[in-house]
């Protein structure tokens, strides 16, 4: 299937399912992204989250918080890309519904 091919709703729901953490923090950060673009979701945009989700809690968290930045290597745009997407914008408040 290509990056660019939407979702569907079966690879929706396991990915959802695969986004579940143990930080209550990362788990507001995943539900917002959903919220936002679940509808909209490739499948490249699906196997860069995945990437996300193999890292620990914590180093989850200080990427979202910008406490870290995502390591640069080749082909890492669209993890970045999804990084970005999970993120608040720049100055706004990490809270969910802030």
């Amino acid at each position: 299937m290509p990056d660019e091919a939407l979702l569907d709703e079966r690879s929706l729901s396991k990915l959802r399912w695969r986004c579940r953490r143990g930080l209550l923090e990362n788990d507001l950060f995943i539900e917002r992204f959903f919220s936002r673009y679940e509808a909209a979701l490739t499948v490249g945009q699906a196997r860069a989250l995945g990437e996300l989700m193999d890292l620990a809690d914590n180093d989850l968290l200080d990427l979202l918080l910008r406490r870290k930045d995502w390591r640069d290597a080749p082909g890492q745009d669209a993890v970045r890309n999804v990084l970005e997407m999970l993120r608040p914008p720049v100055g706004a408040s990490p809270v969910v519904g802030h």
